[in-house]
């Protein structure tokens, strides 16, 4: 079963996460399939991306039941966190302006995947979540790069709290674009999809670049030293417990 969906229409090329019975899950499969669709994009001379998904969540995050089944999950993560680190390099490096669509609940590593983009148009439904620590890991995919959006203390208070981000929240703390009623969303991303297809391809890929340049030169590093972190920490005894006691629907027992 395909996880993802991909249409390319007039310069607009639109990604969907196809997995709602799962949350949209992020696993192995749904990050090849994922960096698939947008390396075809960037083949197709998309001048737009649009990153969505079906069902009541953006995406809950990585797969922790899957996680759980892996018996060296050290090297798992790395593999996993450094794949997500591709996509979220090529949503960031590339020429198209990149929006995001969000319906629902963006938690883990979907709250940076959407984040990612250029462009966030949200649902009044939509929550924004960086709760690692709940499960004993760290945030990939570019959580701690959210410093340069939502600035030092948010950011910190989302991830060793794990307080949850409203969508009117995310729009004064400038993460957001637009909060818009949950049956305008489409509309709405519509609306900005045809605003960008009316500028110069060239004026707003040089403007993205220059912009993202300004706010952080080497995303890269940062990206790396999230994934080596998180792999560490799954191979840890608190990592195992975390996800164990998340699966498990209990408390965690992380010790002294």
């Amino acid at each position: 079963m395909s996880l993802i969906r991909y249409e390319c229409t007039d310069g607009c090329a639109r990604i969907t996460m196809t997995n709602p019975e799962r949350g949209n899950v992020f696993s192995p499969e749904a990050g090849d399939e994922l960096r698939e669709a947008i390396l075809r994009a960037k083949a197709d001379a998309a001048r737009v991306i649009v990153l969505a998904a079906e069902g009541k969540y953006f995406s809950v995050g990585g797969d922790l039941a899957g996680f759980a089944a892996v018996d060296d999950m050290e090297p798992y993560l790395l593999d996993l966190a450094e794949g997500v680190n591709r996509i979220v390099t090529e949503l960031v490096r590339c020429d198209a302006v990149v929006i995001s669509a969000v319906q629902g609940t963006a938690a883990g590593v979907g709250f940076p995947l959407a984040a990612a983009a250029d462009i966030v148009v949200a649902s009044e439904k939509a929550k924004f979540s960086l709760a690692y620590a709940k499960v004993g890991l760290s945030p990939d995919g570019g959580g701690s790069l959210l410093v340069h959006t939502l600035g030092l203390h948010r950011v910190l208070r989302l991830t060793l709290l794990g307080d949850m981000l409203s969508a009117s929240e995310a729009l004064d703390a400038g993460l957001v674009a637009r909060v818009v009623p949950a049956d305008g969303l489409e509309a709405a991303v519509d609306e900005v999809v045809a605003n960008l297809l009316s500028g110069s391809p060239e004026a707003l890929a040089r403007t993205k670049h220059l912009v993202r340049g300004v706010a952080d030169p080497n995303p890269e590093s940062a990206l790396r030293r999230e994934a080596q972190s998180i792999s560490a920490l799954g191979g840890s005894a608190s990592g195992r417990e975390g996800i164990n006691a998340f699966l498990e629907k209990r408390a965690p027992s992380f010790g002294a």
